[in-house]
């Protein structure tokens, strides 16, 4: 194999140690592969993060890419693991490990590696594509082999004076166009509350505006096309959005979280975007989704979630679930209203020319009420069928039936049981 090795490559301490510690240790020629997701940074400052750790940078500008391909279908499935988190990292990690694979093919290398620790999930999701895109290609993990604390790798920064962001000392920060996260140090404490320094992108909802903001997001066919009627690229619009609900406190995300390697973690999450538009597509599905597509696909949005924070992405089963997410988008096109007040973010309304909901079915108006009610004894009659029947058999037959439990005092008298002692 040749003696070159791409590395996924942040500009933050771990990846720098992992690359000075694969060409000091190892003797490799490091190549880092910096992929730009929409997270601030510094050029200058990676690059010199770059030269100081002995590797040659190679940035990538994957932006549009990220929303199109990643943000956007996250959007389709409201991707929530455990119902909280948006998955910034982990929407991240496939395409950045894509990106390192492609860099591989092009400077010939034999290696691709990481910088993540053994006890993450981001190790998994590295490695898991490159199982499916490099097979062939051998896989290093310089900082989970050397099985670094992050006060070791702040002291081996140090020594090869590879300078390292004030913020890393404390915390590890991810952040892209999708949200920005944080843990350990103080944040390793699950009953302290997080200091005003762990946040970077949102207000402290106290401090917030005394007055609400309100958007509007326009949706065509699940994709978000303009904010307050203007139209909008994806990137900016998430960007924009991002922007109002973190000036009004809003996308605080504070949990207990259960990752992949079997161990509880506190994180930190600041996704003001991610959520405002998670919260708006999901609530325009309500108007526009027939009942049975809804309620199936409720299900499966957790299976998508816990596929792609399980580094999954480019399994098949990742693959149907978007297809099926993608394909239940076609109608889901309208405006929502959003207000943002307080560290809060709430539907205040919403239209669309595909609603389903028709007023003078719903309405409680007799004038305008065009329901028919005299379908609705034999409908209840049809639907309750069954039960009856099952109560009539078990009031009937004595032992046996299951009859109801607590709920059969009705049918079988005052012992509440289904059939009798």
């Amino acid at each position: 194999m040749s003696g070159r090795v791409v590395l996924a490559y942040s500009g933050g301490l771990d990846t720098s140690v992992a690359a000075r510690t694969l060409r000091e240790e190892r003797g490799l020629d490091v190549v880092a592969a910096f992929v730009d997701l929409g997270q601030p940074f510094d050029a200058e400052a990676v690059r010199d993060r770059a030269a100081a750790a002995g590797a040659k940078l190679h940035v990538i500008d994957a932006k549009e890419e990220f929303a199109e391909g990643f943000c956007l279908p996250a959007i389709h499935a409201n991707a929530l693991y455990e119902g909280k988190y948006p998955l910034v990292s982990a929407l991240a990690r496939p395409l950045i490990a894509a990106k390192v694979v492609d860099v591989a093919r092009q400077a010939g290398a034999g290696f691709v590696a990481h910088g993540c620790t053994g006890k993450g999930n981001d190790q998994v999701r590295f490695e898991a594509t490159f199982a499916a895109l490099a097979p062939d290609l051998g896989v290093i993990a310089p900082v989970r082999e050397a099985a670094l604390s992050r006060e070791q790798a702040i002291e081996i920064a140090a020594r090869y004076g590879i300078p390292v962001a004030t913020e890393a000392k404390t915390y590890s920060i991810d952040e892209n166009l999708w949200g920005r996260t944080a843990e350990t140090g103080p944040l390793e404490d699950p009953w302290a509350e997080p200091p005003a320094d762990a946040f970077g992108i949102t207000a402290d909802a106290r401090e917030a505006p005394d007055e609400p903001a309100e958007v509007v997001v326009g949706f065509e066919a699940g994709r978000p096309v303009a904010l307050d009627g203007e139209p909008l690229p994806l990137t900016a619009l998430i960007a924009r959005l991002a922007a109002v609900g973190g000036a009004h406190g809003f996308g605080r995300v504070d949990m207990i979280e259960n990752r992949l390697v079997g161990i509880k973690s506190r994180e930190v999450y600041e996704v003001p975007g991610a959520l405002a538009l998670i919260l708006a597509h999901g609530d325009l599905e309500d108007l526009t989704l027939e009942r049975d597509l809804a309620h199936e696909k409720a299900g499966l949005e957790r299976r998508w979630a816990e596929g792609c924070y399980y580094g999954q992405w480019y399994g098949p089963l990742h693959a149907a679930l978007r297809s099926f997410m993608a394909e239940a988008q076609r109608d889901v096109t309208g405006e929502v209203r959003l207000r943002f007040f307080k560290g809060s973010c709430t539907v205040v309304g919403r239209r669309s020319p595909r609603a389903l909901y028709d007023v003078s079915l719903a309405t409680y108006d007799g004038t305008a009420d065009r329901f028919d009610h005299t379908q609705a004894a034999g409908f209840v009659a049809l639907w309750s069928l069954p039960l009856k029947t099952w109560a009539a058999r078990d009031r009937a037959g004595g032992a046996g039936g299951t009859g109801g439990g607590s709920g059969g005092a009705g049918v079988t008298g005052g012992s509440g049981r289904a059939g009798g002692a």
